[in-house]
């Protein structure tokens, strides 16, 4: 049979043990033997003293320094500067308390606004990166605050912000902290009276309670936290023994550390904001991302110490600037697992990119009669480029079709193939839909036809690792907005080969070897296409947030981005009046839908009522949505900094807004 899962009111360390051991039956041991097997337990478990000694060790991941966390970012002197060596990657991980956690009455969910700062080198408070062995998901748990244990005498700032209610006794209303002044009210803030309908959306074990608010015991397993493990056999039920003996025979713990969500959301301090009362959920994130502190920390940096145009100058500045500028570049390089920093040009963003590509390589290889293919996902970014390319040279452009669900159809593509075909364009992900696209298969059968591969990685840089020398793409470009850095930078990543024949698009400065009042020479790739000052700042920003992606871990993101997709999936399609536009087989953490008798809109414009920022409109992607009937959708979109509260907020208010005109 199956062991109960003891909950949190349970979960006492000793009292609980004794417990079991003190109740009465045939098969209780003497005294000697109970102490033996408590031994062994204790000694097993995350939060055994120091003082008891396990009989075999088991590897465990190793705990991250104190008062760490993914921003953690040297600000303060020029001799560090945060834009200097990549640091060694760090995730949010667990540091145990070793006396485990307070005794509790009730099951408690501790949110962000309970964090306690620890000093960080840059002066700015940083989260700790402690929290409690009783974690099982984003969603619920009982012990010590996520991001951190106070410190002895340490003083508990007031709240600034809570993403999650604090569950009472049975007698008690649920209850959350105010978020501006940090007084315990009425959890009727975030959530209505209860709503029939709504408990049947909810997984069972999400279902909400009385008081309209969904209980924390039944928190739902995320796969990457809660991981399988082998156990012995659970002894029968009349054994006294049940809880203890069915921890004995367990594998090793998952080295890799669990991702912490509220640690990663005290990174990123516009998450403190509120919207019309109520805190903000930003799922937005397909438009543009919320930046971490270590990014704005980088970018301050950079204005106070290192100011100045790269290259060509003797002073310090110049060489700081530059330095950094250059560092950016390797890390971008480094990231996408390109073959050198060479191939990496920096732009304003994927659209500047698409369109470089497009007046560069495009002009000098496009004749009439060539044949460029894009699909029908596309951005406006990689369909208007072609087009004006096309009406320029007389090329044709053909579009590969898609199914009802948004998935491309590949036969068709092998079809439109031929050895007129020059170029292939396509994106990644989906911005409107969230389709992630077989790009392997469409580079491979491009360069097959004899064409170049052109891939749109705006969205999907964000969500998944890439491997340029395994897609084997020429060309890749996205937005650094996208990947929590700022805005205005971009990268275009061409093969070596492929660059080294292509003319540049802009004159001027930086791109020059010499120039005479007759001819001018140019840089190679990559500065023969960064005519002018560049947007050095925000190159190095771009380079910051990529180095905290890093440190958190792309597979731990794509990961958790997956299971709140997977969980907020059906419960939007299960709101009356909802239908999901686009259901691919593989999919970004992007849903669109639209609402039976309501503009897309006034869906955004009433989530937006309770703080909850989603996108509503044509996502610049007015094809694909008219191959469905539409001319606009509303669009959530989630990041790793977002939780399943903030998705049940999102739900509740949609079905509130479809039952106000039955």
């Amino acid at each position: 049979m199956t062991t109960p899962r003891p909950t949190a009111a349970d979960q006492s360390g000793a009292s609980e043990q004794a417990e079991y051991a003190a109740a009465p039956g045939p098969l209780l041991p003497d005294e000697s033997t109970l102490n033996r097997l408590a031994a062994q337990i204790f000694a097993a478990m995350p939060s055994a003293s120091p003082g008891v000694t396990a009989l075999a060790a088991t590897p465990t991941a190793p705990a991250p320094r104190a008062g760490t966390s993914p921003s953690a970012t040297p600000v303060g002197g020029a001799a560090a500067p945060p834009g200097g060596a990549t640091p060694e990657p760090t995730v949010p991980g667990w540091e145990i308390d070793p006396a485990g956690p307070p005794a509790r009455t009730a099951p408690v969910h501790t949110s962000p606004s309970t964090a306690v700062p620890s000093a960080a080198v840059n002066g700015m408070p940083e989260p700790s990166s402690s929290i409690p062995q009783s974690l099982s998901s984003p969603r619920g748990y009982s012990g010590t605050p996520a991001t951190g244990i106070p410190a002895a005498g340490a003083a508990v700032p007031a709240p600034t912000y809570a993403t999650a209610a604090t569950v009472a006794p049975e007698s008690a209303a649920p209850t959350v902290a105010d978020p501006s002044t940090g007084v315990i009210g009425s959890y009727a803030e975030y959530f209505t009276p209860p709503l029939p309908a709504f408990t049947e959306l909810l997984p069972p074990t999400r279902a909400l309670d009385s008081a309209g608010s969904v209980p924390i015991a039944g928190a739902p397993a995320f796969y990457f936290l809660d991981r399988p493990t082998e156990q012995a056999q659970a002894p029968a039920p009349s054994s006294p023994f049940y809880f203890l003996e069915s921890n004995a025979g367990r594998i090793a713990p998952d080295p890799r550390p669990p991702f912490d969500v509220y640690a990663v959301r005290n990174d990123f301090p516009i998450l403190r904001e509120r919207v019309n009362g109520h805190p903000l959920v930003w799922f937005d994130n397909a438009a543009t991302t919320q930046k971490p502190r270590a990014v704005i920390d980088r970018l301050a940096y950079f204005y106070e110490h290192e100011n100045s145009n790269i290259h060509r100058a003797a002073h310090e500045l110049a060489a700081r600037s530059t330095d950094a500028y250059e560092n950016a570049r390797d890390i971008v390089a480094r990231f996408l697992g390109a073959s050198s920093s060479e191939e990496i040009i920096f732009v304003r963003g994927a659209t500047e990119g698409i369109n470089l590509i497009a007046q560069t390589w495009g002009r000098a290889n496009i004749r009439e009669g060539d044949e460029i293919v894009i699909s029908h996902l596309e951005h406006h970014a990689n369909i208007v480029p072609w087009q004006m390319l096309a009406a320029e040279t007389g090329a044709v452009l053909k579009v590969i079709p898609v199914d009802e669900n948004g998935d491309l159809l590949l036969d068709e593509y092998t079809r439109l193939l031929s050895d007129r075909t020059k170029l292939v364009s396509v994106a990644h992900v989906s911005n409107a839909l969230g389709t992630v696209t077989p790009v392997h298969a469409i580079v491979d059968q491009a360069h097959r036809a004899g064409a170049i591969a052109v891939i749109d990685g705006a969205q999907s840089v964000p969500h998944t690792r890439v491997d340029l020398r395994s897609l084997n793409a020429d060309y890749f470009v996205f937005s650094g907005h996208k990947l929590y850095g700022p805005t205005g930078i971009g990268v275009v990543y061409g093969k070596s080969e492929v660059l080294q024949d292509v003319p540049p698009w802009q004159g001027g400065g930086n791109m020059i070897s010499d120039v005479t009042l007759e001819r001018a020479l140019f840089q190679p790739p990559p500065g023969r296409f960064e005519a002018g000052t560049g947007n050095i700042a925000d190159a190095v920003g771009l380079g910051s947030a990529i180095e905290y992606v890093e440190r958190i871990g792309m597979e731990n993101i794509a990961r958790y981005e997956h299971d709140l997709l997977e969980y907020a999936t059906p419960l939007l399609a299960a709101v009356p009046g909802v239908r999901l536009v686009g259901t691919a087989r593989e999919k970004a953490s992007v849903l669109s839908f639209v609402m039976a008798g309501f503009e897309p809109l006034e869906v955004g414009k009433a989530l937006n009522e309770k703080g909850i920022a989603v996108r509503a409109g044509h996502h610049c992607a007015q094809p694909i949505l008219r191959r469905y009937g539409l001319e606009a959708t509303v669009r959530p979109s989630f990041a790793f900094y977002n939780t399943c509260e903030e998705i049940d907020r999102m739900i509740v208010t949609l079905i509130q807004l479809a039952r106000s005109r039955r």
